[in-house]
């Protein structure tokens, strides 16, 4: 149960995390080079991908554990 509760916490920061660096790079960044932007940018959706990657898998686990039990 800890473990399962460290997991969506690790993927909820690296979410926030994502949202965060897509703000700045989008909203606040705008004397860096648009190519560093664009980099950057994608960095962010590869974090934001990750986590909605990791938060179904995570769901996923949690239906077929229930499932098992039950």
């Amino acid at each position: 149960m800890l473990m399962r509760g460290l997991n969506w916490a690790a993927v909820t920061l690296v979410a926030v995390f994502g949202m965060l660096w897509l703000g700045v790079v989008v909203f606040a960044a705008t004397a860096t080079p648009g190519w560093l932007r664009a980099i950057q940018i994608v960095f962010s959706v590869g974090l934001l991908g990750w986590a909605g990657r990791k938060s179904l898998s995570l769901i996923r686990a949690t239906a077929w554990a229930e499932r098992e039990r039950a």
